[in-house]
């Protein structure tokens, strides 16, 4: 959202008007009065959007797999491998959007226009089921495969769902940890607890999609779910541009990958250079001239890059080189955290593949096993997600309420453990799920050579619930752990690309997770008997889950490598005191944190 930043500061209750002076402004350009705009108050109009966002997100997702396999009538491989594309693409595809929203439109203006096309998605997706002509069968509830227009509408609509979530997405949960001022303390601890109800309130909406709606789904039909998602979101749009007065901008500054490419340049034409014996001589621009800017400290790693900041006396002033010759060192270390965070996404990858299967063969074993409760009453397979959800909520809130006070005391750390720690945890989690679905899935394979005929329906449904409950609980502390250390740990004009990293890790997971089980199908095929069947029954699933389990146990002992040797964002920022009536200039003290 393009706006014009006025520095003019009216107070309207006299001296005492606290302002905040982070660089944000309110949505008519001016610097924005704290008592009257952000944190809570204005999060909480963002959290209903992504709560309704979710809700239809994941009512589509996790019942994916059962709509090609049941109305699409794909094979299960086909089926998996398709849900995974779409996921990739819909995680992905923030990559785009962060950048966009950071570049150039602003956050709430590529919130309010990728929930358009979202919307504009459902809109869609409900035609395809009610439109005569878009049905999937002709003039028949039942019919051996759908009608090519409905694939094409179908998965055209689906398509337009993950490129409004590509906008939609980063932009939304950035936009939401804008609202905290870093440099308030009370706003700052509030701001690491943003990410944890934040998802808080994203598996609310995925706890409402997966029973609600997937029942709706499995016992009146699709299209009455699709219509649900469609008011419900419309409904969150309109909330979202109520709540516009409340909230704090940031003006969007162009592209921040040019200024890394112009650190690349400077470095490069300058390699030659003798390094400056004392860091202090490298360049950076006066504090006076900050505008409220907040600046990396020098860090020894990636030196080569700090030859970009060398000052080399031509005649002309800093100000007047070209930023292609000359870096601060707040760019040269904005170049060096996005270098730095590329080994934590890589190893980071097969956790995503592990979450990657609870919306594919986690759902479809839910098909297989006894779904009754009581007489009557049949749990549809896409609900048993449900557990998960709770085992993130659980997790979180002891995570925020028990853990981090406790911790606290014991580390003397604001946050109780880092964030890579955090993170190094939850991953324990994956490798638990796998292992626990490997020795389920074994038990449901016995169960179905004992007595084909009824084959796995002698086995409940809940004994899917440990390996959900696991999974959540990993969640609940790597991916949250991502989320706040994407956002975090990039520079301030990357937000939005921040969270879109963090997408991406479950994006390229999922395109992963489809080739590993292409090139498994295609090795264990030629040994004799593919892992992957016509159907569960004639897979062998529970070999699949060992070997992510072998891989992200392997993977552990990489992150942890990394992680031990990464160096956090140390920022030195401009602690501005009250801003009053009457002052040019606001008074402050240097810091570092």
């Amino acid at each position: 959202m393009e706006k014009k930043v006025s520095l003019e500061v009216k107070p309207e209750e006299g001296d005492e008007v606290k302002w905040v002076l982070d660089s944000s402004v309110d949505h008519k350009g001016r610097v924005p009065l704290r008592a009257s705009t952000g944190s809570w108050k204005a999060a909480l109009f963002i959290i209903a959007i992504e709560t309704s966002e979710r809700l239809s997100y994941f009512g589509i997702a996790t019942s994916l797999v059962l709509y090609l396999t049941k109305v699409m009538h794909q094979e299960l491989k086909t089926a998996a491998r398709n849900v995974n594309y779409w996921a990739g693409v819909t995680t992905l595809m923030p990559l785009f959007g962060g950048f966009i929203a950071d570049a150039y439109l602003g956050r709430y203006s590529t919130v309010l226009a990728s929930s358009i096309v979202y919307l504009i998605g459902l809109v869609l997706l409900t035609l395809s089921w009610f439109l005569p002509s878009l049905k999937p069968c002709d003039g028949t509830d039942m019919c051996t495969e759908p009608r090519r227009i409905h694939e094409v509408v179908f998965f055209l609509a689906i398509y337009l769902i993950s490129f409004g979530t590509g906008g939609h997405k980063p932009s939304l949960e950035s936009f939401g940890a804008d609202q905290f001022d870093e440099d308030h303390d009370g706003e700052r601890r509030q701001k690491m607890s943003f990410f944890n109800w934040w998802n808080c309130a994203l598996c609310s909406g995925l706890i409402v999609g997966v029973t609600l709606i997937v029942y709706i789904q499995d016992n009146i039909n699709w299209g009455a779910a699709d219509i649900i998602f469609t008011v419900v979101m419309a409904f969150s749009l309109l909330i979202f541009i109520i709540g516009r007065p409340f909230y704090r901008y940031r003006v969007p500054t162009g592209s921040p990958l040019t200024p890394m490419l112009q650190v690349l340049v400077a470095a490069i034409s300058k390699r030659k250079l003798p390094y400056p014996s004392n860091p202090d001589q490298l360049y950076e621009v006066p504090k006076y001239n900050s505008n409220n800017r907040r600046y990396l400290c020098h860090t020894n790693k990636l030196k080569f890059l700090d030859k970009a900041a060398i000052l080399v006396d031509d005649g002309s002033s800093a100000e007047k080189q070209s930023p292609w010759n000359l870096a601060t060192v707040t760019k040269v270390e904005e170049m060096k955290l996005i270098i730095n965070i590329i080994p934590i996404w890589v190893s980071t990858i097969p956790f995503g593949m592990c979450v990657a299967q609870t919306a594919t063969f986690f759902v479809k074993q839910g098909t297989q096993l006894n779904r009754k409760i009581g007489e009557g009453f049949e749990i549809p397979p896409a609900s048993i997600f449900t557990v998960a959800a709770l085992g993130m909520v659980v997790s979180v809130a002891i995570y925020d309420k028990i853990l981090v006070p406790a911790l606290r005391r014991v580390t003397q750390n604001e946050r109780g453990i880092n964030i890579l720690q955090r993170i190094g945890f939850g991953m324990l989690f994956s490798i638990a799920t796998m292992i626990v679905a490997a020795l389920v899935e074994k038990k449901r394979l016995e169960a179905v050579e004992r007595d084909p005929l009824k084959g796995s329906l002698t086995m409940s449904v809940f004994w899917l619930a440990p390996q959900f409950l696991i999974i959540g609980f990993g969640d609940g502390f790597t991916l949250v752990g991502l989320q706040e250390y994407f956002y975090d740990q990039v520079p301030d004009s990357m937000r939005s690309l921040g969270i879109a990293f963090y997408l991406s890790v479950i994006g390229a997971a999922s395109f992963l997770s489809s080739m590993l089980i292409t090139v498994v199908d295609h090795i264990t095929k030629k040994s004799g008997k593919s892992w992957f069947g016509k159907d569960l029954n004639s897979s062998r699933l529970d070999k699949f889950y060992w070997l992510l389990a072998a891989i992200a146990t392997v993977n552990l002992f990489l992150f942890v490598f990394v992680a031990r040797r990464y160096s956090y964002k140390n920022v030195q920022k401009l602690a501005v005191a009250d801003c009053y009536e009457g002052k040019s200039d606001c008074e402050g003290v240097e810091t570092k944190v």
